[in-house]
């Protein structure tokens, strides 16, 4: 059983095919199997949707595990209801079960479809072929006229000539549409608020969901998960907008939904999915400088990486600052780098040292060039821009003036090399427009404050502190470079330097007593 569209439920579809296979069953004197539930319902079956996630997928495979017994009837009104995809695909799936040993009954016409009748009456086979060209004829056509009604309407939208209903995807869940236009529905809107919150503060998703829990919140008429709060932060449609895709062609229609953020809010965000951390590995304990993808070894470059010695925890389950290691790959791999292994714990308590002083953390996020790099960047990427757009536009007219009517294979080459160009710098300079935006932004003066209290709070390995204070070095630096041994390599050094660089360009250099984990400023290498 199957219909496409949710709101055939409210209708008669649903009880039609029923009704026809109970009154197929009941004519011949056989049981309707009503132990399955093989429906699928709002699935397409023209994009294929109902094998993909639906219950006519999880029959197909139960066919080719010899689950369903020979001789078994599956009933359908028709054959589109078994299958809308090109002709070729729907008869292969029709061929897949009748070569089970399976019977086909399309109920609306009586027709019956198994080896024995299609090797008496081949044409039968013919007819099935014709009736799924006829199907897939009908739903090509019909997704045709819905894609251009679509975009006649984003259109129109960009334009300013249609302020309506544009259906197309899902629409976000904390919103309703009354049949004039959107509204926010506010206790969803708190939820998200506070789902973003916890995502800015560096949350795991597991934590996140959690929370939302425990204060009763809902996201949509769903179980919230971590997947869904990751791509909650990205949704323009939290800004007001909403992007529609037709067939590679995209249109982000502004002002479209009530917005729950700000422009300002929003980009901030984006910029915030920037620099987010991603999930740490199977161990139970934070790291706060490594699995961000910032810190390196000062002799060789390659990655530093974490080594927890779990398997000498303590009763309490602590392990000694010893047992927590930090380690270059190119050193592990025996690739000859000077660096060994040292504990990551003195660097921790330098770097947080260090952060928690208030004139240090200005020092910190005060911007080294004023946003001047960012905005030559970004003036050189829209002249590039500008250059390529009007290669682009002399490729199209020479194009079009063809009079022999095929294109040189090396025009549209050349177009689809500039297409390709275009797309790239254009990605580069939303980027860099983000940037510029956020360029002075000024911190919170209790800065030092939440770093002094996460440090200490973060001092318990399996404490959440760990998960705010590593986003909060990721949002902080951009490159911490550590010389495990010093900066010239001595095996009985009793230093560690590190160069940290924020990400608003300044350089600190710190030596490091790698017992105590006591600083000083420390000469700057830049090499």
């Amino acid at each position: 059983m199957r219909f496409s569209d949710p709101r055939q439920a409210t209708g008669s579809s649903a009880d039609r095919q029923l009704q026809y296979a109970q009154r197929w069953a009941a004519d011949r004197g056989l049981t309707l199997d009503e132990s399955l539930s093989l429906r699928d319902e709002g699935l397409s079956a023209y994009h294929q949707n109902h094998v993909k996630q639906g219950a006519l997928g999880t029959f197909l495979r139960a066919v080719d595990e010899g689950r369903i017994p020979d001789g078994s009837v599956l009933i359908v009104e028709g054959l589109d209801r078994l299958s809308r995809a090109e002709p070729i695909q729907a008869q292969a799936q029709l061929a897949q079960i009748i070569n089970a040993g399976i019977t086909v009954v399309t109920a609306s016409d009586g027709r019956e479809y198994n080896r024995a009748g299609l090797k008496a009456q081949p044409m039968d086979l013919v007819y099935s072929l014709l009736v799924m060209i006829r199907a897939h004829e009908e739903s090509d056509t019909k997704s045709k006229r819905v894609k251009a009604a679509i975009r006649r309407q984003c259109e129109g939208w960009v334009a300013g000539t249609y302020r309506g209903l544009i259906r197309n995807g899902q629409d976000p869940q904390w919103l309703r549409w009354d049949g004039q236009a959107w509204h926010l529905i506010p206790e969803r809107v708190e939820a998200v608020r506070y789902a973003i919150e916890l995502y800015k503060q560096g949350e795991g998703a597991t934590r996140a969901v959690r929370k939302l829990a425990e204060r009763g919140y809902d996201l949509g008429d769903w179980s919230i998960s971590g997947q869904q709060i990751y791509r909650l932060v990205k949704l323009p449609a939290l800004r007001g907008a909403k992007r529609i895709s037709l067939d590679g062609e995209d249109y982000l229609l502004e002002g479209y939904y009530p917005p729950v953020l700000a422009d300002v809010e929003y980009e901030a965000l984006q910029a915030a999915t920037e620099t987010r951390h991603g999930r740490r590995g199977a161990s139970d304990i934070v790291g706060i400088v490594t699995g961000i993808g910032i810190t390196w070894c000062g002799y060789c470059g390659t990655a530093l990486v974490a080594q927890n010695l779990v398997s000498r925890k303590r009763d309490d389950g602590s392990l000694a600052d010893g047992h927590r290691r930090l380690h270059c790959t190119s050193y592990s791999n025996g690739a000859g780098c000077k660096s060994a292994s040292c504990s990551v714990v003195p660097i921790e308590k330098a770097l947080l040292s260090y952060c928690s002083d208030q004139m240090n953390l200005s020092r910190l996020l005060e911007p080294a060039d004023d946003g001047h790099q960012v905005r030559q960047r970004l003036q050189a990427c829209r002249r590039k821009e500008a250059d390529i757009e009007r290669q682009l536009q002399r490729i199209t007219e020479a194009l079009l003036a063809d009079d022999q009517g095929a294109a040189p294979l090396a025009f549209v080459r050349k177009a689809r090399e500039l297409e390709a160009d275009l797309q790239r710098i254009q990605a580069e300079v939303t980027q860099l427009e983000r940037e510029q935006a956020l360029v002075g932004q000024v911190q919170t003066p209790a800065g030092s404050e939440l770093w002094r209290k996460l440090a200490v709070d973060g001092q318990d390995v399996h404490s959440s502190a760990r998960e705010h204070l590593r986003q909060l070095v990721l949002d902080t630096f951009s490159r911490i470079t550590v010389y495990t041994r010093g900066v010239v390599p001595d095996p009985k050094s009793k230093v560690i330097h590190l160069v940290l660089v924020s990400r608003s360009g300044q350089r600190v250099a710190l030596d490091v007593d790698r017992r105590s984990g006591a600083w000083k400023a420390g000469r700057d290498r830049r090499g």
